[in-house]
């Protein structure tokens, strides 16, 4: 069996793709669970991540979000039995590339697959499902008649957000980042969000929002990144679709949450003074606390939306995929298909 692995030779460097034949499985541990793989989700590597978390070596192990058949479960095992269709994500620290006919997964990281959904939706889908989940129920608890502002809501993660912001009952108001983001968000069933096209940067998001809430402001933010300096000052990478600071501070109503997934955000005092008069407070969403938490191995749940997904990809194809994820040129989830 092969299986897709990522190599990055020296710091900095671009982080490079390669099958590696695989030896035989090792025997199936009490509460191990060897599945069948039939889609696999491709995500960015975060090199960084897992240097922090003493977790880099030589080979990387790709593609985290699995949906597959179980074919034998270990003496321990409670919640599976074989011929099972299941859905899950690896952990950080799994030697298992999710690019392979069958792996080994512990039980605590899957969940049963609903029938009505098929491989590649519930492999493209779980990851993006499992953030939106966590930003709007855990981090700001939206609830019917909140307002919700989702940037970039034409990305995989703001598609979900977007449709389970609005099956809690919430008000929903998201950016588009081109032409073709504003016709998809608007072709989206349930209809209802109010959608502000910010592809020609003339836009200001702030501004429509508060002429949205009356003035009030909007009560949850989920944002898609931010712009922390002028435009002179930020890094070439960072889109200049993206709001300022600012703007999100400007925008938030009275005890509103930001819910960022800036992991390097900077707040200045007179940053901090206008949260405190607003009695508004900032979390931050990583996509690996499930996986990192003990307390939450076992229970997340299998909330699978209409995601944003491309057509299926072929296995040969999928060293090529990935070198695109990588370099965030993928615009929608890419999802491999065995």
């Amino acid at each position: 069996m092969k299986a897709l692995y990522g190599q990055q030779n020296s710091p900095g460097e671009e982080m490079t793709f390669v099958f590696q034949e695989r030896e035989n499985l090792p025997a199936t541990r009490d509460h191990d669970v060897k599945v069948q793989v039939r889609a696999c989700a491709l995500s960015w590597v975060d090199t960084k991540l897992l240097s922090e978390m003493k977790l880099k070596k030589e080979l990387v192990p790709v593609g985290r979000e699995i949906s597959g058949v179980v074919l034998e479960v270990g003496s321990k095992v409670t919640f599976f039995q074989p011929d099972d269709e299941v859905v899950g994500i690896l952990p950080l620290d799994s030697e298992e590339s999710g690019v392979c006919e069958v792996i080994l997964v512990h039980e605590h990281y899957l969940v049963h697959k609903p029938e009505k959904v098929c491989w590649a939706e519930a492999a493209g889908t779980v990851r993006d499902g499992l953030r939106a989940y966590t930003a709007l129920h855990y981090l700001s608890q939206v609830s019917p008649g909140r307002s919700v502002l989702v940037l970039d809501g034409a990305s995989p993660f703001g598609t979900i957000a977007i449709q389970l912001a609005q099956h809690r009952g919430a008000k929903v108001i998201s950016t588009a980042h081109s032409l073709e983001d504003k016709q998809y968000l608007e072709r989206l069933r349930p209809a209802g969000a109010r959608v502000i096209d910010a592809s020609r940067g003339k836009t200001a998001v702030a501004e429509s929002c508060l002429e949205e809430t009356g003035g009030l402001g909007v009560d949850i933010v989920l944002d898609a990144g931010v712009r922390l300096y002028s435009a002179e000052d930020e890094p070439a990478s960072k889109s200049q679709l993206l709001p300022h600071k600012h703007d999100i501070i400007t925008l938030l109503g009275a005890g509103g949450r930001w819910i960022t997934t800036e992991k390097n955000l900077q707040l200045d005092p007179p940053d901090s003074h206008s949260l405190f008069l607003k009695g508004a407070t900032v979390s931050f969403l990583n996509d690996e606390i499930w996986n990192l938490s003990n307390v939450q191995q076992g229970k997340y749940l299998d909330i699978l939306w209409w995601p944003q997904l491309d057509e299926p990809i072929p296995l040969y194809e999928a060293k090529v995929s990935m070198e695109i994820v990588q370099k965030n040129q993928a615009r929608k989830r890419q999802v491999i298909q065995f």
